[in-house]
């Protein structure tokens, strides 16, 4: 892990511009959402994709999204775990409470708003939810656990497969009729800035830390050559 770790740094101001728009988009579709009963086009464009998400079935879709589904929360919640594990084991305590910052928020956020909204799930849904269709748990944590990981490696092609989880499990929970597609959309609206909102609180200290790390196992490695070197001192003639 030490290698696979480069965490980079994001401009202070590109990362408050992106999370403005995205907030911003959130909150406008959680307004339509409340106001759903005044403007139906919003349910129309939901009950549209619902359509064609439900002719789009088959037994093989079926199988993986099945598996999305079992992966998607209570799995990446796990996965989670496992990652603040991982960095605590790796010297990374800083890092580490980044990662577990960021999966409580974005799940304490996504029940709040749950709750506060209450809007109704569509009624053919194929796998056991709860309550509250906006936003979706599974893509929000998704989300999350994706974004966490592609700051602290910091390479491009993270990123771009960060991309693509996200939009899968977006498509595989209006697949399951789990819930709406708008709801999906504000689940992202809502997890990438609360992350990259705490990646600016704590970039700099993991960065420093994460070198700090670095300059420690090369100084280990380098005392571990020496002691070799003089407990053998014949084995370089």
């Amino acid at each position: 892990m030490t290698r696979m770790l480069e965490p980079q740094r994001l401009a202070t101001g590109r990362v408050l511009a992106a999370t403005t728009l995205l907030l911003a988009l959130g909150v406008v579709l959680g307004g339509l959402v409340l106001a759903e009963e005044w403007l139906p086009p919003v349910q129309g464009l939901d009950e549209g994709w619902a359509r064609w998400m439900a002719s789009l079935r088959s037994p093989f879709w079926d199988v993986v999204n099945a598996f999305l589904n079992l992966a998607g929360y209570r799995g990446v919640l796990l996965f989670h775990v496992l990652l603040v594990v991982a960095l605590l084991l790796r010297s990374r305590p800083q890092a580490a409470t980044f990662a577990a910052a960021a999966a409580v928020a974005v799940l304490i956020s996504t029940q709040l708003l749950k709750a506060g909204i209450l809007r109704d799930r569509p009624e053919n849904t194929v796998v056991l939810t709860d309550t509250g269709s906006f936003p979706s748990g599974h893509v929000a944590s998704t989300a999350a656990l994706l974004v966490v990981v592609a700051l602290l490696v910091g390479r491009a092609w993270l990123w771009v497969l960060t991309g693509l989880g996200v939009l899968a499990m977006m498509v595989s929970r209006t697949y399951l009729s789990a819930h709406w597609l708008v709801d999906t959309v504000g689940s992202v609206c809502l997890a990438v800035p609360v992350v990259l909102l705490l990646w600016l609180v704590f970039q700099d200290i993991c960065i420093q830390e994460n070198t700090d790390a670095r300059r420690m196992l090369s100084w280990r490695a380098r005392a571990s050559r020496r002691r070799r070197a003089a407990a053998h001192p014949g084995s370089e003639s």
